[in-house]
């Protein structure tokens, strides 16, 4: 990495792994591994790099925000999955660090169970995004690079 090229953080949360296996009507067909395929073209063709990390496991996206932190990331693109609605510790990990981060969504979360009307995370980030499947994603990328 040149010392100018900036580095986005892709994290995502539990069970976004299993995208296009899981829950085909609300998330669509296309596997994960496309979405980071779409997020890192978008990334080669804007300029930057993305680092992916996904967890199941609250404390694996804790890590990889503080980490984000320390090696100088510009900016986290965050679907904290299902912790988004319980996690009080992700909200603390985004809140703690100076990175600006977008919380993304595939789906529109505020049309979906009343459980998922509330986000933990969200006033902790920059902004959130929801209800636009994985172009969302690029979205956040623009934003953060842009904004």
């Amino acid at each position: 990495m040149s010392e100018t090229q900036k580095t986005y953080l892709l994290l995502n949360g539990p069970n976004i792994n299993l995208t296009g296996l899981r829950e085909t009507g609300v998330y669509g067909s296309q596997t994960y591994q496309d979405l980071v395929k779409l997020v890192q073209d978008e990334a080669l063709r804007l300029g930057v790099q993305i680092r992916v990390v996904q967890s199941n496991s609250e404390g694996g996206l804790i890590d990889a925000i503080q980490k984000a932190y320390f090696d100088g990331l510009s900016g986290i693109i965050f679907n904290p999955g299902g912790y988004t609605h319980t996690s009080v510790a992700l909200h603390d990990a985004v809140a703690s660090v100076p990175i600006p981060t977008i919380e993304v969504h595939m789906s529109n979360v505020h049309a979906r169970e009343s459980f998922r009307h509330v986000s933990m995370t969200a006033s902790a980030c920059r902004g959130q995004i929801v209800g636009f499947g994985f172009y969302g994603y690029v979205m956040a990328l623009r934003a953060l690079i842009e904004a």
